[in-house]
């Protein structure tokens, strides 16, 4: 709602008030009404970058008059630089900042929605040839992704490397140590526990990484071996129920740095440390690892917190083996599916020698799949409105 019908420069032009007739308001300071002016000599028409640096806009900057019309927009003029810049009032409900920010460690924004095992019986899919064809629907499965961080996509070729078909649907990938991408086979030696036959516990991928894969996608070729299901379990649901169950482990686990460690071949040793809950400095839950596999040895917990630390990661541990958190799915080939690697864990259960089982993995990177979604989501908009 942007119905403002009132303004008036406060702090002696250090910022403004916009008002509305239910007396709800927002403020908004001078300086950062100056600095995200929209004007042509501020920002480039072109690509939307700030044309001027900080130090170009007078420390002195305020307010010297602010005025509303009729067509909901908002005419402000700066002293000193006596600058006059219009700002559209939609514009800047969206963007505003004046609100309480009394949030809980650990909060989410309303566009994520966490779940548990009963996501199973509703998890968005989307068969591949419609996702080239149909902007809508392939916009409708990317938000999918984006509000619970898991999406399945079926109807793909049944061919080595079609996986990077469905990743160029949205992004690119992020080649690593493994390639491009990854057989996901059972082998005599593996390399990596990913390549047996063993069941594999809910897990985020190579943690030890800086930064770390923010999606994975996994594309099946054969899948006849018997079990081998796999399964999904959302992290973030996993650490709502720790911060309900057991806060303060949530706290010792989003304070104190984990640390994870892969040698797996001569060639590759790679390290980080990084907590298993990762908090935005507003306390925003904006990531997971969990991946007992790769654990380093933890050093970073003072002596006197380290065994309610583990007390804490057994309990989160207990959380995510619940069978009443995990979504499974048996994939045919040509299907795939896509996680948000910061949040959604993944797992399969064991499988049998006989028959196959061979998937193909790749990391895309989810900035892309962001700036797909919002460029589809945009061209919606602007057809809507033609």
């Amino acid at each position: 709602m942007s119905d403002f019908d009132r303004v008036e420069v406060i702090d002696n032009g250090a910022a403004l008030r916009l008002l509305r007739e239910d007396g709800s308001d927002l403020r908004f300071h001078a300086i950062w009404l100056r600095d995200n002016a929209l004007d042509p000599a501020t920002r480039s028409p072109g690509n939307g970058q700030r044309l001027i640096t900080i130090g170009e806009i007078p420390a002195a900057t305020r307010i010297e008059s602010a005025v509303l019309d009729a067509a909901n927009r908002l005419t402000v003029t700066f002293a000193p630089e006596n600058k006059t810049v219009d700002f559209r009032l939609a514009w800047l409900n969206a963007l505003a900042y004046d609100r309480t920010p009394a949030m809980e460690a650990g909060w989410l924004p309303e566009s994520c929605e966490t779940w548990d095992g009963g996501f199973a019986t509703r998890l968005p899919q989307l068969d591949f040839t419609r996702a080239k064809q149909d902007p809508q629907a392939l916009a409708n499965w990317l938000a999918a992704v984006r509000r619970f961080g898991f999406a399945i996509m079926t109807g793909g070729p049944v061919e080595s490397g079609a996986l990077l078909e469905v990743a160029a649907l949205f992004g690119f990938v992020r080649e690593t140590n493994y390639g491009r991408w990854f057989e996901v086979k059972s082998e005599i030696a593996p390399s990596n526990l990913a390549y047996t036959s063993l069941g594999l516990q809910a897990h985020s991928d190579n943690p030890y990484r800086d930064p770390v894969p923010t999606m994975q996608l996994l594309y099946c070729l054969e899948n006849t071996a018997e079990g081998g299901e796999s399964f999904v379990v959302d992290g973030f649901r996993a650490v709502q129920r720790l911060r309900q169950e057991n806060p303060d482990g949530f706290a010792l686990l989003s304070r104190h740095c984990a640390r994870f460690e892969y040698a797996g071949t001569s060639d590759t040793h790679l390290r980080s440390r990084k907590p298993i809950i990762e908090l935005a400095p507003d306390g925003e839950l904006v990531g997971v690892r969990f991946n007992n596999r790769s654990m380093a040895a933890v050093t970073d917990v003072p002596y006197e917190a380290m065994p309610a630390y583990y007390a804490a990661y057994r309990h989160l541990a207990t959380i995510v083996d619940d069978p009443a958190m995990a979504a499974s799915f048996k994939l045919e080939p040509g299907a795939s599916f896509l996680v948000d690697n910061t949040r959604v864990l993944h797992g399969r259960k064991g499988f049998s020698g006989s028959g196959s089982r061979w998937l193909q993995g790749c990391y895309p990177d989810k900035d892309g799949l962001l700036s797909t979604l919002a460029v589809l989501q945009n061209n919606g908009r602007r057809i809507a409105a033609e």
